[in-house]
């Protein structure tokens, strides 16, 4: 591997086509303001470097990004990559990474509008990370121990697992297609409309209207907090831990839960059963 250490490049394609490079202890600065720095290489690790023009990794194979910082001037740095590999790494830039195959990511601060859209297996662990469309039509995502906060994340993905996972957002896991999220908390409003095949095992569900319009929904002892109007139009299997405020026209299917301050049935399509566990006060049917 050949080495470059303790420079600045601030010109167009400084490292263009580069391969079997070690970049140390570098920065992409300057009044020049060239961007892809090192489009089209491969073989490539950048360590302690600093990234403040405009997308510096794109088309490239065998990457991997250690201790380094792409600042808010640092656009779009990874798209079109592949096997790659991000460590303690701060990427602050809009859209930072988009359409990359085989990424892994650990221990990293992500602060970027429209991060990770149509990345092909992606797994990120001990990350936190604030975006808005979050990881976007991509697939085969593992993630695990990774705090997130923003609007409209994980739409339209599929094949995805989430471990231990904090989630403070909006519209989340709209048209998601083969998901399981286990031991996580969302927190929202709109959860998961329009979902098939998901799963949320042991999870914290917070806020309102979640879970309509679903296919094949199936929830494993959940808590739900200020939840209301659930479950509209939803084919659901369900078992509760915790009461909810209220259950609107679920489609089919059957919600197992201690007490519901409203069951409403409006609508003759609504088949799916409620079963309490516990007295909920006269008037209430299942």
């Amino acid at each position: 591997m050949n080495q470059i250490e303790h420079q600045t490049f601030d010109q167009e394609r400084a490292l263009y086509g580069a391969h079997r490079l070690v970049v140390s202890h570098c920065a992409f600065d300057g009044p020049a303001d060239g961007e892809s720095a090192l489009k089209e290489a491969s073989d490539i690790e950048a360590d302690h470097c600093f990234c403040n023009l405009r997308y510096p990794f794109w088309h490239d194979h065998r990457l991997k990004i250690t201790n380094c910082e792409m600042t808010e001037l640092c656009r779009a740095a990874l798209w079109y990559s592949q096997d790659v590999e991000i460590e303690d790494t701060k990427l602050h830039g809009i859209k930072a990474l988009r359409e990359c195959d085989r990424v892994t990511m650990r221990r990293c601060d992500i602060r970027s509008p429209e991060f990770g859209w149509s990345v092909r297996g992606i797994r990120m662990e001990d990350c936190t990370a604030e975006s808005e469309y979050f990881m976007m039509r991509s697939d085969h995502l593992t993630f695990r121990n990774v705090q997130f906060k923003g609007k409209y994340s994980f739409q339209y993905i599929q094949d995805a697992t989430f471990d231990n996972c904090t989630f403070d957002t909006k519209d989340a896991f709209w048209h998601a297609h083969n998901v399981v999220v286990r031991n996580c908390v969302v927190k929202g409003e709109y959860l998961a409309w329009y979902c098939e095949g998901v799963t949320f095992d042991h999870c914290k569900i917070i806020g309102t209207q979640p879970l309509c319009y679903c296919k094949n929904l199936t929830l494993i002892d959940c808590e739900m907090l200020d939840t209301d109007l659930c479950f509209e139009k939803s084919q659901v299997q369900a078992t509760l831990t915790t009461p909810v405020l209220s259950i609107k026209n679920p489609r089919s299917g059957c919600i197992t839960l201690p007490s519901v301050g409203e069951i409403i049935r409006d609508d003759p399509e609504s088949q799916g059963e409620i079963r309490l566990t516990q007295h909920e006060g006269p008037g209430l049917s299942a």
